[in-house]
Protein backbone atom coordinates (compact mmCIF):
# COMPACT_ATOMS: atom_id res chain seq x y z
CA UNK A 1 0.00 0.00 0.00
CA UNK A 2 3.00 2.31 -0.21
CA UNK A 3 1.78 3.84 -3.45
CA UNK A 4 -1.80 4.73 -1.47
CA UNK A 5 0.04 6.92 1.03
CA UNK A 6 -0.13 10.04 -1.66
CA UNK A 7 -3.50 9.22 -2.29
CA UNK A 8 -4.32 10.42 1.37
CA UNK A 9 -2.70 13.71 0.53
CA UNK A 10 -6.04 14.39 -1.22
CA UNK A 11 -8.49 13.92 1.74
CA UNK A 12 -9.99 16.80 2.73
CA UNK A 13 -11.66 15.63 5.68
CA UNK A 14 -10.95 12.85 8.42
CA UNK A 15 -14.04 11.37 7.26
CA UNK A 16 -12.51 11.14 3.70
CA UNK A 17 -9.56 9.71 4.80
CA UNK A 18 -11.57 7.23 7.20
CA UNK A 19 -12.90 6.26 4.10
CA UNK A 20 -10.12 5.87 1.62
CA UNK A 21 -8.53 3.68 3.80
CA UNK A 22 -11.74 1.06 4.90
CA UNK A 23 -11.57 1.58 0.33
CA UNK A 24 -7.96 0.78 -0.01
CA UNK A 25 -8.34 -1.82 3.64
CA UNK A 26 -11.08 -3.99 1.52
CA UNK A 27 -8.87 -4.09 -1.83
CA UNK A 28 -6.01 -5.37 -0.36
CA UNK A 29 -7.57 -8.05 1.59
CA UNK A 30 -9.57 -9.43 -1.42
CA UNK A 31 -5.91 -9.91 -2.59
CA UNK A 32 -4.43 -11.61 0.19
CA UNK A 33 -7.45 -14.14 -0.18
CA UNK A 34 -7.06 -14.75 -3.75
CA UNK A 35 -10.60 -12.32 -5.16
CA UNK A 36 -10.26 -9.72 -8.03
CA UNK A 37 -10.75 -6.31 -6.23
CA UNK A 38 -12.68 -5.36 -9.36
CA UNK A 39 -14.73 -8.55 -9.65
CA UNK A 40 -15.14 -8.43 -5.94
CA UNK A 41 -15.95 -5.18 -4.99
CA UNK A 42 -18.71 -4.84 -7.72
CA UNK A 43 -20.37 -8.19 -6.41
CA UNK A 44 -20.69 -6.69 -3.20
CA UNK A 45 -22.03 -3.41 -4.27
CA UNK A 46 -24.54 -4.71 -6.11
CA UNK A 47 -25.87 -7.45 -3.86
CA UNK A 48 -25.44 -6.01 -0.33
CA UNK A 49 -27.85 -3.53 -0.63
CA UNK A 50 -30.46 -5.91 -1.05
CA UNK A 51 -29.55 -7.83 2.13
CA UNK A 52 -31.78 -7.40 5.78
CA UNK A 53 -28.33 -6.93 7.81
CA UNK A 54 -31.20 -5.48 10.61
CA UNK A 55 -32.71 -8.65 10.82
CA UNK A 56 -30.10 -10.61 9.92
CA UNK A 57 -26.64 -9.04 10.81
CA UNK A 58 -24.95 -12.26 10.80
CA UNK A 59 -25.19 -12.55 7.39
CA UNK A 60 -22.67 -9.45 6.71
CA UNK A 61 -20.14 -12.23 7.30
CA UNK A 62 -21.04 -14.48 4.12
CA UNK A 63 -19.55 -10.91 1.85
CA UNK A 64 -16.44 -10.53 3.46
CA UNK A 65 -13.36 -11.96 1.45
CA UNK A 66 -11.89 -14.55 3.28
CA UNK A 67 -15.52 -15.81 3.62
CA UNK A 68 -15.51 -19.79 2.35
CA UNK A 69 -18.51 -19.29 0.33
CA UNK A 70 -17.18 -15.76 -1.36
CA UNK A 71 -14.11 -18.14 -2.43
CA UNK A 72 -16.81 -20.46 -3.70
CA UNK A 73 -18.82 -18.03 -5.84
CA UNK A 74 -16.22 -17.02 -7.21
CA UNK A 75 -14.57 -19.77 -7.81
CA UNK A 76 -11.50 -18.98 -5.75
CA UNK A 77 -10.17 -22.46 -3.74
CA UNK A 78 -8.69 -21.97 -0.21
CA UNK A 79 -4.66 -22.60 -0.44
Amino acid sequence: MEHNRKNFLFSNSTNGAKASGAVFSLIETSKSNKLNPYDYIEFILDYLPQQNLVEDPERLDWFLPWSEEIKEEFKIKAD
